[in-house]
């Protein structure tokens, strides 16, 4: 299947030139993974997959201005968001030198003036308040918030890609927050929604 069956299938609607970038974004990731084992998507489709599942969120979420991914690793989901948001100002957190390459490589490839790569862990970052701060696999939902808090406000919304564990991690912190965990596949969304 190409990029576009993929997204018809799940009903996410793109410009076609949003849908070019990603189909280049995904054959330069297959290329640089072949040698620097970036990723466990090891196959165009592989991608694809994941492109889908972090690009699944717009169809629920408020636009962002401002976006922080934290541990953005091969690109999922920032880079990816960052293709399909241009308006956004996108901000990649990541602190492994390979993937940092990779990202800034990419980012200057696909001609993608609104992102930026930050090559250190998300606690040292360094930035006013963010719209909305996401993080695919990269720790549990109490850590992900205190280790963002001097980058988020009251307005500031979440948005974590969790796997089943998600429901064990809100107890922890659910009592402070508005909420909506979104299931889909085998993946559940966790969309922390700010005070207004």
């Amino acid at each position: 299947m190409n990029l576009s069956q993929y997204l018809d299938a799940e009903k996410i609607v793109l410009e076609s030139e949003i849908v070019v970038k990603l189909e280049n974004f995904a054959s330069l990731l297959n290329e640089w993974n072949q040698i620097h084992n970036l990723t466990g998507a090891k196959t165009i489709d592989a991608i694809y997959v994941n492109i889908v599942d972090s690009l699944y969120p717009l169809s629920f979420i408020e636009k962002p201005k401002t976006l922080l991914d934290v541990g953005t690793g091969a690109g999922f989901p920032g880079l990816v968001l960052a293709i399909a948001l241009p308006d956004t100002k996108v901000v990649l957190a990541e602190p492994l030198k390979k993937r940092v390459s990779f990202l800034k490589y990419a980012a200057i490839d696909l001609e993608l003036s609104n992102v930026s790569v930050e090559a250190k862990r998300v606690e040292t970052v360094e930035h006013e308040a963010f719209d909305l701060i996401s993080s695919r696999a990269v720790t549990n939902t109490k850590l992900l918030l205190e280790l963002t808090v001097k980058i988020s406000d009251s307005d500031t919304e979440y948005l974590f890609y969790k796997g089943s564990r998600v429901f064990d991690e809100i107890e922890d912190v659910q009592h402070q927050l508005r909420y909506d965990i979104v299931q889909k596949n085998q993946r559940n969304y966790l969309y922390i929604k700010n005070d207004k």
